[in-house]
């Protein structure tokens, strides 16, 4: 049996296993222990076990729990509520001005936590009954939540940014970097979404009534200082990290201590928010551990069998494809796990395939890292099973059906498909600033 069908093997029965709802890190962990211990015998045990002690010893893995802390105890402490009155006044007269600020706190939540799941919290419990009160069309609405929370994988500081440089030993700054002109081009491009439709179709999204734009400038100038304590937060930690005043895994501590302090300011840390703050924290880090742990053994299993070389082969020598034609075989593929699977578990399934094979072929990685993320947000958001449409339909009202949630994401879908076509023919949207501070 060649080693190309026994890689062949392990892929398509990790797939199987993932598609019959087992657990990611369950999958990915069986497969790789069971095709070590066949192929090498007893010493193929040690391939858990070394996976293991690496992720101990993996000193940067320090900053996923203080990023997740950052991110949840400034949803638990409502710092977001905030954010979003400031962004209602200011919007509001606008045709979709409420759609459009709830795209702007999109982006800042996104800033400050690098979580879509905490965006899209944030923007189904605050933003979405305002819209449905005021007389926004729920198809709209919910579409703009979705694409607006996948902005927090994108925009810096995003946690998947982090892993992808992990699992990819690329340098987390430059990834950051790379992805901040990006997240921002597609959060226009969504404004200017809303913006046009809203204005041809006015019943979608309607002003706010005459009454509630009577807000004094005094008042207006007062709201904006809510989007000062998130700007102060953003800057201490990345602002900092980029000036080289503090390494990735300070900067994230930063973070996590000034949100907590902004919660104190505030008055609203109290013992129920940090509760529930260390027990999402302890969740969302423990299955990011033991996906990454499964990922390394199943990477070191693929190593061995040569199995990247082999796909390499395949792709170019065979099929006699060009490297831009695999790179979108590549892309479509995610969009193709993504009806099924998170960024993460797609990120740990084919990096030791993928990133190694963009290598070869003469990309960039650091572009490539944003391309996967884009990508990631484009196939969260594709039916049927894409992950923030179930998300959705848990947080939604009962007047948003599974159809609406599907209707709602097919413009913003073609939105970012346009954005990442962008990214892809222009590839200095995103290497434009990490080329600027930290030089080519």
């Amino acid at each position: 049996m060649s080693y190309e069908f026994i890689a062949l093997m392990m892929f398509s029965t990790m797939m199987v296993m993932l598609l019959t709802g087992q657990r990611v890190f369950g999958a990915i962990g069986f497969v790789a222990v069971t095709a070590a211990l066949l192929l090498w015998g007893d010493g193929g045990a040690e391939m858990a076990f070394s996976a293991t002690v690496k992720l101990m010893k993996w000193y940067p893995l320090l900053t996923l729990p203080l990023f997740i802390f950052m991110g949840y105890m400034l949803s638990e402490s409502k710092i977001a509520d905030d954010l979003y009155r400031m962004f209602h006044v200011w919007m509001g007269p606008l045709h979709g001005g409420l759609a459009i600020g709830t795209i702007g706190l999109m982006v800042a939540i996104s800033a400050m936590n690098g979580l879509s799941v905490a965006g899209m919290a944030i923007g189904a419990t605050i933003a979405m009954p305002e819209l449905l009160r005021r007389g926004y069309d729920k198809i709209m609405v919910t579409g703009v939540i979705q694409a607006g929370s996948s902005l927090g994988i994108l925009v810096p500081p995003s946690v998947v940014l982090v892993l992808y440089g992990m699992i990819a030993r690329q340098p987390i700054g430059q990834l950051w970097l790379a992805g901040a002109v990006p997240g921002l081009l597609m959060a226009g491009l969504f404004i200017l979404y809303i913006a046009v439709r809203c204005k041809l179709q006015p019943e979608l999204g309607p002003p706010l009534p005459l009454e509630e734009r009577q807000v004094g400038w005094t008042e207006k100038f007062r709201l904006l200082r809510a989007g000062v304590l998130p700007l102060a937060i953003f800057f201490s930690m990345t602002g900092l990290f980029l000036m080289g005043i503090t390494s990735l895994v300070e900067s994230s501590a930063v973070g996590a201590v000034a949100a907590t302090l902004a919660a104190l300011v505030k008055g609203r840390l109290t013992r129920k928010v940090i509760h529930d703050t260390v027990r999402k924290t302890l969740s969302v880090s423990c299955m990011f551990m033991w996906i990454i742990m499964a990922a390394l053994c199943f990477g070191a299993v693929f190593d061995g069998l040569g199995a990247v070389k082999a796909i390499e082969g395949f792709f170019v020598g065979q099929l006699e494809l060009g490297p831009w034609e695999v790179l979108i075989l590549m892309q479509l593929s995610y969009i193709i796990m993504g009806m099924f699977l998170d960024d993460t578990a797609m990120l740990v399934i084919v990096a030791p395939l993928y990133v190694p094979l963009v290598g070869a072929l003469g990309f960039d990685l650091i572009w490539y890292g944003v391309l996967y993320t884009i990508t990631c947000q484009i196939a969260y958001m594709t039916p049927p099973f894409g992950y923030n449409l179930f998300l959705m339909r848990a947080m939604a009202p009962p007047e948003v059906t599974l159809s609406d949630i599907y209707h709602s994401i097919i413009p913003f879908v073609l939105v970012m498909t346009f954005g990442l076509i962008l990214v892809m023919a222009f590839p200095q949207i995103a290497l434009w600033l990490p080329n600027l501070h930290y030089g080519p």
